[in-house]
């Protein structure tokens, strides 16, 4: 991250605009817990396909 001479490097950054904010510290822990292995899935959610019985599930339970 750049930072102007001067300027401190804040620890966390917040994102105040449209689209993605920045998720709370809990949120991040749980996904961090949760998100190296999805179930006996060999893959975590970001990684498994979208046309895998596992994702169908999880686009099932969201509804």
């Amino acid at each position: 991250m750049k930072v102007l001479p001067g300027m401190k490097t804040p620890g966390r950054l917040y994102n105040f605009s449209a689209g993605p904010g920045t998720l709370p510290e809990e949120v991040l822990l749980e996904m961090k817990e949760e998100l190296p292995l999805y179930r006996q899935a060999g893959a975590s959610v970001m990684e498994i396909s979208h046309r895998s019985p596992e994702y169908s599930e999880i686009a099932e339970q969201a509804r």
